[in-house]
């Protein structure tokens, strides 16, 4: 990619207009301690959408946990979550497009990486919120790569 194309990318030009919360489902055993628990497995998947002519891009996020107690617990606690993110995005027609012969829509590198970016840390934040007072308080979103992200499942 050029200088030309990755300073095609403004920030500013980026919006979420609209969030949900399609799933939240946290599965805890009656006699679940939390003192137990040593660490958690973690997978989630982002899928995005287009709309160019509406300049719109949906992600569909989606985080499992399942916390790690070392077999001290007779069961382990499990939580599914799945967020939406809409965003418009100004100069959507520069950094996306769908060329005719083709069934895909070719993306810029920066536009995937930022979207990724954004919806994983805003979905870091709810799901810290969402979860206190739970079996799964102390769980937080790794840090990870976005571009790992955009290629999971």
């Amino acid at each position: 990619m050029s200088n030309n194309t990755a300073n095609l990318f403004k920030p500013e030009k980026v919006a979420i207009v609209e969030f949900k919360i399609l799933n939240s489902r946290l599965e805890v055993p009656e006699d679940f301690e939390t003192n137990e628990v040593t660490g958690h497995r973690v997978d989630n998947s982002l899928l995005l959408s287009f709309n160019l002519e509406e300049k719109l891009v949906k992600a569909n996020f989606t985080v499992n946990v399942v916390t790690e107690s070392n077999g001290k617990n007779s069961a382990e606690a499990e939580g599914a979550f799945h967020l939406v993110f809409i965003y418009r995005i100004d100069n959507l027609e520069q950094l996306a497009n769908h060329p005719p012969e083709s069934d895909t829509i070719l993306l810029q590198p920066v536009l995937g990486n930022a979207l990724s970016s954004i919806t994983y840390a805003t979905a870091r934040g709810i799901l810290l919120a969402q979860l206190q007072g739970t079996a799964l308080h102390k769980f937080v979103l790794p840090i990870i790569d976005p571009n790992k992200l955009l290629h999971n499942k």
